[in-house]
């Protein structure tokens, strides 16, 4: 490991290949690339400094070039252990001057250090991604609040924390949403998790999901797009939910619904994604086959219940990267991915570029969101505009050279008004 007094990476000689990947990201990314074009002529950060906690791959590289072109004095932290591209944070080093603190595989410990060191650059604008940076500043960097504009979230976690925050009276600054765009959730979560999940769930095992029994635990977005491409891929596929509407709408699209705890016995592949909790217990595992595999793809490792599956392991051993095999003291076998952690970005690389496009061209909008109504917003949590998704969208489709129809004045008209009828 490499460590100078403004950078932590792994090896700054991987830094050619970074760069190779992040340009190769920047390809397919061209609504970001368009907002970084304008960020370039007007400088809307100018004077400011940035501070960034998300998963450092080559499409989060992207955005950290986009702000730092629009003038901010950007820094970044992983926000998982085990997410960190190290050769896209060497490139980012290297070759854009974006100090960077993050190591792949790096243990609790060395992960909230460099929490804290990129909160050192006493940041005015925070970006987010599981809320890790805001969290830390309302209960230990108190001194930077009266520094900070506001902060952008990018993901269901983050947003959970930041809800809870506001209900209890103790968020400092107004703070956005970008998940709650719907030019994010709809498109990120559904079809980018979607892709990436089941994406690390191959690399990892390379078993074949046609045939199996695969059980996607929540349907939410994210969960809708895992268990969408799972069918697709010729898996029988369980959901179990805790939200009677969830629930109805996964019975409507065709799935089998049905409690945890029933899926656990039947289930060969199991994917949780909620943001809560335990979702998959001890007892859960202990009941499932010998032989089942367990991954998780939301934002904490908190959904799998590892810590408690550790009281009944007797042997355990690593099969193949990021795949562990836990003998259990009831006689059986079970493969966790990825240590319980994201089983997209540490099997797989995360969402493909096309679609984090629209993702992180809500972020840069964001920021600048915040920046333009400074003093203007509430200590609260915020959504984009719907114009704002309304222009991503259209630059997206206009990238893909597709055209759609527009209203007509009598169309517009009609649209308006309450007094044409039957």
């Amino acid at each position: 490991m490499q460590t100078l007094l403004n950078y932590e990476i792994k090896d700054m000689f991987l830094a050619e290949q970074g760069k190779k990947n992040i340009e190769w990201a920047q390809k397919d990314m061209p609504v970001l690339n368009s907002i970084k074009e304008r960020f370039k002529k007007e400088k809307p950060f100018e004077g400011l400094r940035l501070t960034a906690s998300v998963h450092v791959t080559k499409e989060t590289a992207a955005l950290c070039i986009a702000l730092k072109e629009g003038g901010a004095d950007a820094v970044l932290a992983a926000s998982n252990p085990l997410s960190t591209q190290d050769d896209v944070a060497a490139a980012l080093v290297k070759y854009y001057g974006i100090p960077v603190y993050a190591v792949a595989g790096e243990d609790s410990a060395t992960y909230h250090r460099h929490i804290d060191c990129v909160l050192n650059h006493k940041p005015n604008l925070v970006i987010d991604d599981g809320c890790d940076l805001v969290a830390t500043i309302h209960s230990k960097k108190r001194e930077l609040l009266p520094g900070i504009i506001g902060s952008c979230e990018e993901t269901t976690t983050g947003i959970i924390r930041l809800k809870a925050m506001e209900k209890e009276g103790k968020l400092e600054f107004p703070a956005l949403g970008v998940n709650n765009s719907l030019t994010k959730h709809l498109f990120d979560n559904r079809y980018g998790t979607g892709q990436s999940a089941l994406d690390g769930i191959i690399r990892a095992t390379n078993i074949l999901l046609a045939g199996k029994t695969f059980v996607v635990c929540g349907y939410g977005w994210c969960s809708r797009g895992a268990a969408a491409k799972a069918r697709g891929m010729g898996a029988n596929v369980i959901v179990t939910e805790v939200d009677p509407l969830k629930a109805l709408e996964a019975v409507m699209d065709g799935f089998r619904v049905m409690p945890i705890a029933e899926a656990a016995l039947i289930g060969d592949i199991f994917l949780s994604i909620t943001g809560d909790i335990n979702v998959i217990s001890t007892e859960n595992m202990l009941n499932m086959k010998s032989g089942a595999f367990v991954a998780n793809a939301g934002h904490f490792d908190v959904e799998v219940d590892v810590n408690g599956l550790k009281k009944h392991t007797v042997e355990y051993r690593n099969i193949r990267p990021n795949l562990d095999e836990w003998v259990l003291d009831n006689g059986k076998s079970i493969y966790v991915l990825a240590q319980g952690r994201l089983v997209n970005l540490v099997c797989a690389e995360g969402h493909p570029a096309s679609v984090m496009d629209m993702s992180f061209a809500n972020q840069a909008l964001g920021m600048e969101f915040i920046v333009k109504n400074k003093g203007k917003l509430e200590n609260k949590l915020y959504t984009l505009p719907h114009s704002v998704d309304l222009e991503i969208a259209s630059l997206k489709l206009k990238s893909m050279g597709i055209k759609i129809d527009t209203l007509t004045p009598e169309q517009e008209r009609y649209l308006n008004t309450w007094s044409e009828g039957t």
